[in-house]
């Protein structure tokens, strides 16, 4: 059981829009997906306790679940809310916000860690097309992944955002997979590490790109900003399948593409070393 207060649920249900019974913009699908990284089945009849709408269940897992595992779920919740603010250019919320990273802090028992920053901010950071050589992958792959480079920064001056989007998501899964393959140890012992049910961590091509992500970061192979922008670039690739686009009215423009491929970038130079 969290000990989440009143007081802080009042918070967290304003950044997380759950006034009518949603949870941000995931679907039941999604919704289910995302704890499922958690191995947590939030459409389980023990979550229903209060009813079957996603904020319901929400409310219950704040009541059923220890602190660790609450605040590590919203600290990914609070990370796509700001991360779809910023690429989305629409008004975050600060002052509820920085309440809720409170939360999370609180129930991890450290410190505050701030935000996930400006996202103009972050495009005005100078960072080169990285050198394929140096990065974790099989060799054979390199002629590949160096393609996709090339193509998704042509296909960004010839205005095809949505291309870039998918080119910077492959790459960026390629590249991860690579270094838990390079590094089995690290990645498989990591609090994040996505296991089956008789508990032994799951082969490697099992993981999502969302738990490639966080277990960089959790072994120190992705910095804190590259995290979070990455999984704001994982979220956009997942509009490969066109219902979900046309489901979110997604629309990416110059903006979101060039935000998707500086991420691919930082994060490339933090798996190689160069950032």
């Amino acid at each position: 059981m969290s000990t989440i207060t009143e007081a802080e649920k009042r918070y967290l249900e304003k950044i997380l829009d759950m006034g009518d019974g949603y949870v941000l913009d995931y679907t039941d699908a999604t919704f289910g997906a995302f704890f499922e990284r958690y191995q947590v089945r939030i459409h389980d009849q023990k979550y229903c306790k209060h009813g079957t709408s996603k904020a319901k269940k929400m409310r219950a897992f704040w009541e059923l679940e220890p602190d660790n595992l609450v605040a590590r779920v919203l600290e990914e919740m609070l990370d796509s809310y700001e991360a779809a603010c910023i690429i989305n250019a629409t008004g975050a919320n600060p002052s509820v916000l920085a309440k809720c990273r409170e939360v999370v802090a609180r129930l991890n028992g450290v410190a505050p860690a701030g935000g996930i920053g400006n996202g103009k901010d972050f495009l005005k950071q100078e960072l080169a097309m990285p050198n394929v050589d140096k990065l974790p992958i099989e060799p054979q792959f390199a002629t590949i992944i160096e393609a996709r480079l090339v193509e998704a920064q042509v296909t960004l001056k010839a205005g095809a955002h949505l291309s870039v989007i998918f080119l910077c998501g492959s790459v960026l899964e390629a590249a991860l997979l690579g270094a838990a393959q390079r590094e089995p140890a690290k990645f498989n012992k990591a609090r994040t590490t996505p296991r089956g049910k008789d508990g032994k961590p799951k082969q490697f091509h099992e993981w999502s790109l969302a738990q490639l992500i966080d277990t960089a970061h959790d072994v120190g192979v992705l910095k804190l900003d590259v995290k979070k922008f990455s999984h704001a670039l994982r979220d956009f690739r997942n509009y490969i399948h066109p219902y979900q686009q046309a489901a979110q009215c997604f629309t990416p423009d110059k903006y979101t593409a060039q935000l998707c491929l500086q991420t691919l970038k930082a994060a490339l130079a933090d798996l190689s070393g160069e950032r």
